[in-house]
């Protein structure tokens, strides 16, 4: 029986913004690479039993060649998740359920997103295939950081205060089930279990190599931009004083691949960088290729296979359709889900498949996110938080995820990187979270209810709402 509580929150109303952003540099996603992208802002209002209301904020990047690689025409892939967002907006408030915020949460991504998505597709606006599960993810993720966050602000308490017995009807038994090996129990626990005691102010921050970043002087043409800020690898690791490196492969071409670590792990021993990460981009088939480039790099370049902490995502996301047996790969070096995360189910069956550890995204949702934590965690997976270039709002449920749960090592963080002014009226309140200093980020300006965004402080432009929906 699911109990009830005065503190139960619905929805009652919804605005949803879009914010357009350039990148200074382009950044390769697979196949496809990012030059603009819409961040999708939404603000909700909720309302406990007693009647008190409060309003809470979410955001994301809308990631296209990310959350949706295909061959439908990016504008059309654009616009439909746009329009799913709108669709979104509407769909919450007229949802109507009481609960905790991941309750509530829960509900909504198990019952009605599907229905939604279904929708969706079946008017397909000009695509050629279906919009796919991680993309409606994605849009949802706006709303469902909104509640956590307008959750937070109703009760005048960090929302990852609330995220126990006191305040949730539900114990993870009513989210989760155990592994049927694994002796792990769910009941009684609840997601404060699986947090750490008290909240990390400083991050180990990763920067990201793209595909396409330049790493030496002699590949400059002189197109690059002069705006103050770095191009090359060396001086952003010299400003940021960065130690550690996630390396974007192609996962396609292994001499690639190799040369690629080489070239960035030279550079990263004499800069006295610490750790280095391979991400595979989803692109590779069979084990043996990402064997192929580890094995080399033992031999014959062994400090920088020392260096490199873990493996991430080298395979295709659709988990269920590509069951690759990945435990020779995993022998090597921790194996991360990423794009395959999507919920702690294919969690379960990435553990099944070989995979060691499980990279969390605030943009999959904050509910899922932390129901993928606890399950990674009770089932002995490593966890990483990564990064979906997340500017201005979208920072800052990012990090604090990575200060929550405890990681690897740290957050990735790369903003910074691809569009750093998008950010420079959030970083006037929150300095540390917008610029790495001894390669690191400081939270220590994220305080108060909520998720802490202080959004009183932050003197932003808003572009009018594009949905705006009410019970």
């Amino acid at each position: 029986m699911v109990m009830s509580r005065s503190t139960d929150i619905r929805v009652i109303g919804a605005r949803l913004y879009f914010i357009p952003i350039q990148t200074r540099l382009p950044l390769k996603f697979g196949t496809e690479t990012v030059t603009s992208v819409t961040c999708a802002r939404a603000c909700v209002r909720v309302a406990d039993r007693q009647g008190r209301t409060a309003e809470g904020w979410g955001e994301t990047p809308l990631s296209v060649q990310w959350v949706w690689p295909g061959k439908t025409a990016y504008e059309i892939r654009h616009q439909r998740l746009k329009d799913f967002c709108a669709l979104l907006s509407k769909a919450w408030v007229e949802f109507g359920e009481f609960g905790h915020a991941i309750e509530i949460g829960y509900d909504f991504q198990d019952r009605t997103l599907p229905w939604c998505l279904d929708e969706l597709n079946r008017e397909r606006g000009g695509a050629d295939e279906p919009m796919p599960w991680l993309a409606a993810l994605v849009c949802c993720s706006v709303f469902d950081q909104a509640i956590h966050d307008a959750y937070g602000n109703l009760l005048q308490r960090p929302v990852y205060e609330t995220y126990g017995p006191e305040f949730m009807n539900r114990d993870l038994s009513g989210f989760l089930q155990p592994a049927d090996d694994a002796g792990v129990s769910f009941k009684g626990k609840f997601v404060q279990d699986f947090l750490l005691p008290k909240r990390l102010d400083q991050l180990p921050a990763w920067h990201l190599v793209g595909g396409l970043d330049l790493l030496e002087k002699s590949e400059l043409t002189g197109s690059e931009p002069n705006d103050g800020y770095p191009v090359l690898l060396a001086d952003w690791i010299r400003r940021d004083g960065l130690k550690c490196l996630k390396v974007k492969l192609r996962g396609t071409d292994a001499e690639w691949d190799f040369q690629r670590m080489v070239e960035v792990g030279r550079i990263a021993i004499e800069h006295a960088v610490e750790h280095l990460s391979a991400d595979f981009n989803c692109t590779v088939n069979d084990p043996a290729y990402v064997n192929e480039v580890l094995d080399r790099l033992r031999r014959e370049h062994p400090r920088t296979f020392d260096m490199t902490l873990y493996v991430e995502q080298p395979f295709p996301y659709e988990l269920e359709k590509h069951r690759i047996d990945v435990r020779s790969v995993s022998a090597r070096k921790p194996l991360f889900l990423d794009e395959s995360a999507h919920d702690w189910r294919l969690v379960k069956l990435g553990r099944e498949l070989g995979w060691t550890g499980v990279a969390l995204k605030t943009c999959k949702t904050q509910t899922g996110a932390l129901l993928s934590a606890c399950w990674a965690k009770a089932h002995g997976m490593q966890l990483m938080v990564q990064d979906l270039t997340n500017p201005m709002l979208a920072q800052i449920p990012h990090v604090l995820l990575a200060a929550h749960v405890g990681t690897i090592m740290g957050v990735e963080t790369n903003a910074m990187q691809f569009y750093p002014d998008a950010s420079a009226a959030e970083a006037k309140v929150h300095p540390g979270i917008y610029r790495r200093h001894d390669g690191r980020v400081d939270l220590s300006t994220i305080q108060g209810p909520g998720f802490g965004y202080r959004l009183n402080e932050i003197r932003r432009e808003w572009p009018p709402p594009a949905a705006e929906c009410q019970t």
